[in-house]
């Protein structure tokens, strides 16, 4: 499995759904999962360390306050893409609390909903080689 897809919650399924479509369209591997930063942190942690050799990127959708990718970006060296989802803000909380990001802990964000970005730019970061 080369993507994993994790939301933080069920009712970030819909934006999921765009972010599947194009991969399979790439006939690219992929797993969703639904693991709060929140409400299930071993669950989350115990994920991260048991898909760390297959996967390569991982696309964090989560909405409201929007921890989801920057806690996976604090636990991994892998390439975390956050996708915020519209909610009560309009989806700007999500959006705001993904790209405020600390030094040292970076999340790339694409734009509010856009399940179809998540998936093409790592798509783009799968075809980077390494040196």
């Amino acid at each position: 499995m080369q993507v994993a897809i994790i939301l933080g919650s069920e009712s970030d399924r819909a934006v999921a759904d765009k972010t599947v479509r194009v991969l399979e369209a790439h006939k690219i591997s992929y797993e969703v999962k639904v693991i709060s930063a929140h409400r299930n942190p071993d669950e989350l942690d115990r994920y991260l360390k048991e898909s760390d050799e297959s996967v390569r990127v991982i696309i964090a959708i989560a909405g409201l306050s929007a921890a989801l990718p920057g806690v996976i970006a604090s636990k991994t060296e892998k390439p975390v893409i956050g996708v915020p989802v519209s909610g009560k803000l309009l989806g700007m909380d999500a959006l705001l609390s993904m790209v405020q990001m600390p030094s040292g802990v970076p999340v790339g964000v694409v734009g509010i909903d856009n399940g179809e970005n998540a998936a093409l730019l790592a798509l783009r970061i799968l075809k980077v080689k390494k040196p």
